[in-house]
Order: C-alpha cells, then sequence, then structure tokens
C-alpha cells in the first residue's frame, strides 16, 4: 500500500482499519481544484488491502474527470468499504455508522453518496453520523434517492448522439444494444431502449434477473462467456469495470461500446486498442456523470426531477459531441480527447 499512495498523482488517502468489522475504510481524494472532493461509497470483499486501494484510487481519478468535463463544481474523490466475506446485517449497519463518523470528521473534505454495493437506503444509515456530507439518501429522508435512473437517461442520451455519429440518425428505433448487466442502471436503460424500439439483448450473472427479464421482456439472453462475441450495433457495458481489455476487445462484435460503468478500459492502452479496430468508445466518464449531476442539482441547486433528467441528457449530448469531434480532428482515441477537454478545465481552474 505504501508504494501505492507513494506513486500515485493524487492528493489524500485516508485509510482506516475497522476491527470491529474487520473491514478497511479507504477514501482517495485525486484533486479539489474544482471543489470538495466527491464520489460514491463502494462496499464489496477485495483479495487485500492494496487491491481495495486500487480501486478508489482510480475511481477517484475517473471522478476528477467525469466532474471536469461535465462543467460540475466538484473534485474527484472514492471511497471504498473492503469488507469480509461474511458481514451480518447488524455488523453492516454498524460498519456504515462508524464509517459515517469519519466522512463527517473530514468536515466536507469529501461528500459521498451510493455506488457498487451501497444503496440508497445505506446512504440513510450513513448519514445518521454523517451529514451533512451524504446525497442520494431516500426521498423520505430528504434525499434524491436512487440515482442509477438519471444515469440511465445520460447513457440513453449518450446512445442517441453515438447513433447519429454511426449512422447519421439519433433514433435507436431497430439498433441492435447488448446490455451487460441489469442492475439499477442497466434496467432502466432496458427499458427506455425496449420504449425506442431498439432490440435489446441481456447478458447478467444475476440467474434470478435473467429469468424475470425473460419471462417479463422476453429478451434475446447472451451467456456471459460469450458477450464479447456477440453480433450487436451497441455494446453496453453496465456492470463492473476492466471489461475493454488486450483479451476481449479483438473478439468484439460491436460498432460502439456505450455503457455506465466505470473504469472499462483495464489499460489506457485499451483506448488506443479500441481506435484502431474502428470501434466507437464513449468514454465512461463522459456517459455516466448524469447520477452525480442529478443528484447534486436536486440537492444542492433546488432542481426538480424533470429539470435534473433534462439537463443530464443535454449536458452528456454536448459533451459527447465536443469528444467526438475532437477525436475525429486530431485523430486521437475518444478517450484522450476526453481527458484533453477535462485537463483544459482543471488548468484554467489552477490559473484563476
Amino acid at each position: 500500500m505504501e508504494s501505492l499512495i507513494r506513486d500515485w498523482d493524487g492528493e489524500t488517502v485516508i485509510a482506516r482499519y475497522d476491527r470491529e468489522a474487520g473491514a478497511w475504510m479507504l477514501i482517495a481524494i485525486h484533486s479539489t481544484r474544482l471543489g470538495v472532493a466527491a464520489g460514491g461509497t463502494r462496499m464489496k470483499v477485495y483479495p487485500d488491502a492494496a487491491a481495495a486501494l486500487r480501486d478508489a484510487m482510480r475511481l477517484a481519478e475517473g471522478m476528477t474527470y467525469k466532474f471536469a468535463v461535465g462543467g460540475l463544481p466538484r473534485g474527484g474523490g472514492k471511497a471504498v468499504l473492503a469488507v469480509p466475506p461474511e458481514l451480518g446485517a447488524e455488523a453492516r449497519a454498524a460498519l456504515l455508522r462508524r464509517y459515517g463518523r469519519l466522512v463527517a470528521q473530514l468536515g466536507g473534505y469529501f461528500q459521498t453518496g451510493p455506488d457498487v454495493g451501497t444503496s440508497a437506503a445505506d446512504m440513510d444509515i450513513i448519514a445518521e453520523t454523517g451529514a451533512p456530507y451524504v446525497f442520494a439518501r431516500t426521498p423520505a429522508a430528504g434525499g434524491a434517492g436512487d440515482s442509477g435512473p438519471a444515469t440511465a437517461i445520460g447513457v440513453f442520451a449518450a446512445m442517441r448522439v453515438t447513433s447519429e455519429r454511426l449512422f447519421g440518425d439519433v433514433d435507436l428505433g431497430g439498433r441492435s444494444v447488448l446490455v451487460q448487466g441489469a442492475g439499477s442502471v442497466g434496467g432502466d436503460l432496458i427499458e427506455r431502449l425496449r420504449a425506442a424500439g431498439a432490440s435489446v439483448l441481456l447478458s447478467d450473472v444475476d440467474e434470478a434477473v435473467v429469468r424475470r427479464l425473460r419471462d417479463e421482456a422476453q429478451l434475446e439472453l447472451v451467456a456471459p462467456e460469450a458477450v464479447y462475441d456477440a453480433d450487436c450495433d451497441l455494446f453496453a457495458p453496465c456492470a463492473l469495470g476492466a471489461v475493454l481489455s488486450e483479451e476481449t476487445i479483438p473478439r468484439l462484435r460491436c460498432r460502439a461500446v456505450v455503457g455506465s460503468a466505470n473504469n472499462q478500459l483495464a489499460t489506457p492502452a485499451d483506448a488506443d486498442r479500441l481506435h484502431e479496430r474502428g470501434i466507437l468508445y464513449a468514454p465512461d466518464f463522459v456517459v455516466n456523470f448524469g447520477g452525480a449531476m442529478a443528484t447534486l442539482g436536486i440537492e444542492t441547486m433546488g432542481w426538480s426531477r424533470a429539470e435534473a433528467d433534462e439537463r443530464v441528457a443535454r449536458s452528456i449530448q454536448d459533451a459527447l459531441r465536443k469528444v467526438y469531434a475532437l477525436a475525429d480532428a486530431e485523430d486521437i482515441s475518444t478517450t484522450e480527447a476526453a481527458q484533453w477537454i477535462a485537463d483544459a478545465r482543471l488548468e484554467r481552474a489552477r490559473v484563476e
């Protein structure tokens, strides 16, 4: 862990071992140049503390770029709760309250919301000790609730822009879209795609989810091990990251990748691999900032839900069009183009 922290280009790492739960609380602050750091709290089992810290650092960097390219007044941060395999409900809730006290002790340096493994209901528990630095609580607790639908709105908007660039029309009717992961984002996205007339394929590791969507929506199913070989117009990774790699990219049979998962590229070189194959990649940190944007807008700027949804769609469409135009003009990968745009805003903030 020492070498990870020493070699990282971020600002701060807060690490605390929680003996009662046998869990690590890790908060990575990548940048506060555009404002206080914000990012979700992820809870999952990791092989070791170093793997958890590495995940937190990479996700925090992604949040920096997400807020920068989206024009949002926040810096990049991320929290990871690395928990043991068996953690009972009472022990889990107690861990969340202790974590909330840590967030409160930081005095606003880091603000958080849900991520993989946590929910709006969990934010209610964290806020018992961590308020006012906890966002996306349930509506009953005064929060904006689940950010998944707003994220899905942004992904759908990005798909329309991508379709426009590839096929000359934003209409997704008749386009084949493979959605990998039918969670809070993927499930909502599937409904929007079906309403738009798209031909939806689904891949998920949760057999109960697969059975339900097969029976209710009669979707075409793709086995998890065959997902990268499936023929489709758009591939939407909406589960965990690092799915686009040296091993999987040569197998892809899609025209573009547009999904909500964070850190879809296993390594930075994978952006060039996609570019060389002629597969259009909508960078994840451009596509998936809708949830964060909607939550901040509703809870700090007085937006209505309808206004938040409209702003998310418009902002992501505008940002992605700029990314595609710059990538074309400079003959660079879309990831590099998006990073140029984000870096320019971060540099302006340094000067100001």
